[in-house]
């Protein structure tokens, strides 16, 4: 059977037209009563990374988080909105974006996930065992509201990604340590997190989306589009189709194909509203390559600097760097120092990006090894 993916058009936030969109989306997929039953109690999970406002595109718009409680509440279900970022409240960073509005608009509870559980995970291809926010095991399912952004370490951050979410931030940094240089073992991670929580449904944010030095700090790109399905994986897949990425350049996408999981073949998906080819993005911006498919292959004893010279790494920008200090904080390989400016120990440096990802100056940008830079394809 085939997966199938809602794809619907929305130019702009005006509040009507996004959740018309959000609602043709659901329907598409055979109505929000089809993914919540009356009484029950829905986490919605929107995407609150840092404290920026909405039209930075760095957050999940809080027009898309308002149509989805309002569909959740018309459904006779409750609405809870949580998340947890890396670093930060999330509370603080609802507050900014514009989420925190909507809440109190609509009636809807604003929680964090902050209470560290650990589960066992018998399923699990990668990890046996997990951690989560207690919060997330006390609701009767979760829709999952990613925002379609670029990342520095998995390319693009999408329905699978954002339910990293879920893990307290606290503990991110050592789910980080854990994957090493490894970004497919670390995506591995994502995957079973993604398929022990189980969304009901997916609903991506793709009305502006965000290009180039995400998933922080990169350039807004309007996109026009709200994604939808039941398996993220297959929404994942759809959009790197859309916005022209290679499936084997995004880890979570190469992951599962590896495992054989529905939804990460292109040709088992059934698109629903516009067809994936007519919906194509030309000329997006992806990040450079935090693992190049050549350097990979290499023999880890491989001369250091050879090495280096092939491989993306975190670069600081002392102009606009403002010695705050948060990326010397999560870093989880603790090869980070600062004195009169940030310096990095690339010989140990995981390359997770964490810094880049948290830094509120957009100071710290992905660069490309000198050799993968002058030969390109490698």
């Amino acid at each position: 059977m085939q997966s199938r993916v809602a794809v619907t058009r929305c130019a702009d936030y005006n509040g009507a037209d996004v959740h018309s969109a959000v609602k043709k989306t659901v329907d598409l997929l055979g109505g929000i009563k089809r993914f919540v039953k009356e009484g029950d109690l829905i986490l919605v999970k929107p995407n609150l990374l840092a404290a920026k406002p909405a039209e930075a595109a760095v957050t999940t718009h809080p027009s898309v988080v308002r149509s989805v409680i309002e569909l959740v509440k018309e459904a006779g279900a409750t609405p809870v909105v949580g998340d947890s970022p890396g670093i930060g409240s999330a509370r603080k960073i609802a507050e900014k974006c514009g989420v925190m509005q909507a809440c109190r608009d609509t009636g809807a509870e604003f929680m964090e996930l902050k209470d560290v559980v650990t589960v066992e995970n018998p399923l699990g291809h990668t990890f046996k065992r997990l951690e989560v926010g207690r919060e997330v095991l006390e609701v009767d399912g979760i829709i999952n509201l990613p925002k379609l952004k670029t990342h520095a370490q998995m390319y693009l951050t999408l329905g699978v990604k954002n339910l990293f979410g879920c893990v307290p931030g606290n503990r991110k940094p050592q789910w980080h340590l854990s994957a090493g240089v490894d970004s497919l073992y670390f995506a591995g991670m994502l995957l079973d997190l993604y398929l022990f929580l189980k969304p009901r449904l997916t609903v991506i944010d793709g009305i502006v989306g965000m290009e180039g030095n995400g998933p922080g700090n990169g350039d807004p790109r309007a996109l026009g589009l709200i994604i939808g399905g039941e398996n993220a994986v297959a929404i994942d897949t759809a959009i790197a189709a859309i916005l022209g990425a290679e499936a084997d350049n995004v880890p979570v996408l190469k992951a599962a194909g590896r495992l054989g999981l529905k939804g990460s073949d292109i040709a088992d998906i059934t698109a629903l509203g516009e067809r994936i080819e007519d919906a194509r993005i030309t000329g997006f911006k992806f990040p450079p390559l935090s693992s190049p498919n050549f350097a990979s292959r290499l023999p880890y004893a491989l001369d250091r600097s050879l090495r280096k010279a092939l491989t993306s790494r975190p670069h600081i920008d002392v102009r606009r760097c403002t010695l705050c200090g948060a990326c010397v904080s999560i870093c989880p390989a603790r090869v980070m120092s600062k004195s009169n400016r940030i310096t990095i120990d690339y010989d140990n440096c995981i390359r997770c990006y964490c810094c880049q990802e948290v830094c509120p100056d957009g100071a710290i940008s992905p660069k490309e090894g000198w050799l993968k830079k002058i030969i390109p394809g490698l």
